[in-house]
Formats: C-alpha cells, structure tokens, sequence
C-alpha cells in the first residue's frame, strides 16, 4: 500500500511485503525509543489523539511514539470533554479537529466509527480500536513481537504455532491480528474459548483458506500443549450486556507457573495485548509468571511504541529523515532494560 498521506484502519489493508516493510522501519527505531538518540524529525506536527473508550496503553504509546519523533500530542479522552457529548457529528468533529491536527489517532466503542470519521478527515487517521471490531496497529506489535521472540530462537514467522485463549468473539485484538497471520503459511491456530466466545466464524474461515490448521477448543491443557506462542485475552467486560453476563466466563482460563510447567513445551513464549485482569475472580495471567524470561508481555508493550513511531514516519513521509535530523542525549536515561 501507498503509506504516506493515508488512513490506517483495517489490518485488510495490508500485504505481508506492506507488514515487513513497517517492521523494518520499526526496527529502526529501537535507538530512539531506548533514548540513546533524540531526533526531531516531527518537530512542529501535531498529533490529536481522540479516545472515547478508555485506554492506557494504546493512548500513551501513540502519544509517546509522536513525541519520541519530534512532535506534539493534543489529546480528548472520554465523552464528556468532547463537543459529541452536546450532539455534535463524527463528521463535524473530523472536519474541526483535523484542522488542528497533522495526523489523528482515534478509539470509539462503535464498530465502524473510526472509518466514518476518517471519511470526513482532511488529514490520516489512525483506527486506534472502534468497539470490537479491529484494534490494527495492536496487531502489528503482535506479529512484531511474534516475530522477535521467534527470531530469537532463530525461526520465523512461516510454520509457528499459537494459542489464542479467552475471549475470542469480543477481542478485537484477536480479530485484526487473525487477518495478519492470513498473510503468513503453514501456521497452526488453537483456539481455546468458551463455546459462546468462540472466534466469528469469518475469522476462522480466513485462516482455513490459506491452508492453516485450525483447531477449535475449550480445553485449556490441550489448547497450550504444543504451541510456540500462548497469546491470552481477557473477557472484554465493556461488550457484555451486564457484569453478571461477563463474570460467567471471568477465570475460565487461568495460567500460572505450575500450569506452565506441566502443559506447555519449554520455552513457550506467553503473551498478552493488556490490560491482564489481575483481580481474584480472574487472574488470567497469575503474578508468579513475573519472572519467567518468557512471559513476554512487557517486551510486546515496548514493541508497541517501535511500531507506532513506524506507522507515523511512513504515513508522514519521513523515514529518510529520522537519522538526519537526530542528535545524542544530554540527560541520563536508562539503557537497555
């Protein structure tokens, strides 16, 4: 696809030489986000981040990928401290704020909002998750990390094999990143969820007609048995009709360390797009999995501002430029860690 000056809203928007071009760029990034460099290539563009559902991660990694290149982040978080909140349209709302605004990052409850909204933008838009529709940059960082975590342990993204657990008909992140591995071959999916938050059959078919192995359970044990990548979701409470409604599945798929040990092949990479619920009642990732080197979750929300800094270069137009405008850092930071 053609990056510069356009939206990024759907993960279908993307061939596998598109994904490799962006990793590539993301790989390029890892001096200035570990700050052994400053470039203000940015300087003087301005990011909206627009979040109408909460958000911690998403939001302060696109705003810290924007500022790590240079620019600025204005940002409205929440209903209330938006005009929407006395009537106003996604399309007068576009109109107005992509006036102020270079590039636009935007999360909405409503499947479909961002595309509406990006109708109306005079400047690129970034889908930052539209209700349980699509979550693409989420998915990017995945395979991302897939990737550096199989690299690691010197294979690639071709013929790996993965869990996906929990909930799979309402995790958006599970749906963009199941487009991704359409792109890639011979990969085994195990999908580990209860019947009534199986993975939309769509979803399914995709990966079946590119000839990957599809298999479809609720057996946990089973599900992380021989797996390269156990990919854990929580219950995405905000899509449920009540509470009660989702606290009927909340803790059906726990993983601690004595489950780790006894089902899962060593070296077993475990990761999660976060927030892990850590509450009793579901714990889905137990704490004692802290120190276990391949409890990945934190290096994939690292990965995360590497791939946005990526996708505002490339859409922005200034990948050329990163290294030329950068400098060494005048302050202590920390290295590496």
């Amino acid at each position: 696809m053609q990056f510069i000056g356009n939206h990024i809203l759907s993960v279908d928007q993307f061939e596998r030489g598109d994904i490799e071009q962006i990793f590539s760029v993301a790989d390029k990034m890892e001096h200035y986000a570990l700050r052994r460099r400053v470039t203000r290539v940015l300087e003087g563009a301005i990011l909206g981040n627009m979040f109408f559902e909460p958000s911690t991660r998403t939001r302060v990694s696109f705003g810290c990928a924007f500022n790590l290149l240079g620019g600025e982040v204005r940002e409205t978080t929440g209903f209330k401290v938006s005009a929407i909140s006395k009537g106003e349209s996604l399309y007068d709302t576009a109109r107005v704020l992509s006036g102020y605004s270079d590039v636009i990052c935007m999360r909405h409850p409503v499947p479909g909002s961002v595309a509406e909204f990006a109708a109306a933008s005079r400047v690129p838009v970034i889908n930052g998750g539209d209700g349980a529709n699509e979550h693409p940059s989420q998915a990017l960082l995945d395979l991302y990390t897939i990737l550096k975590e199989m690299r690691h342990k010197g294979r690639e993204l071709d013929g790996f094999r993965i869990s996906m657990i929990g909930d799979l008909k309402y995790g958006r992140t599970v749906h963009s990143l199941t487009k991704l591995l359409a792109l890639y071959k011979n990969i085994t999916v195990t999908l580990v969820s209860p019947k009534e938050l199986q993975l939309p059959e769509e979803y399914v078919e995709r990966l079946r007609s590119v000839g990957h192995e599809v298999v479809v359970s609720s057996d946990l044990s089973l599900g992380i048995g021989h797996v390269d990548i156990v990919y854990s979701t929580r219950i995405q409470e905000e899509r449920f009709a009540s509470k009660e409604e989702a606290d009927i599945y909340r803790g059906k798929f726990r993983l601690n360390q004595a489950i780790y040990t006894k089902y899962c092949e060593p070296n077993t990479v475990i990761m999660h797009p976060l927030p892990r619920d850590s509450r009793s009642e579901a714990n889905e990732l137990d704490n004692d999995l802290n120190q276990n080197p391949n409890l990945a979750i934190f290096r994939q929300a690292d990965n995360g501002v590497l791939v946005r800094m990526a996708l505002f270069a490339m859409i922005l137009g200034v990948v050329d430029q990163v290294d030329t405008c950068s400098r060494g850092v005048n302050w202590y930071h920390r290295r590496d860690v």
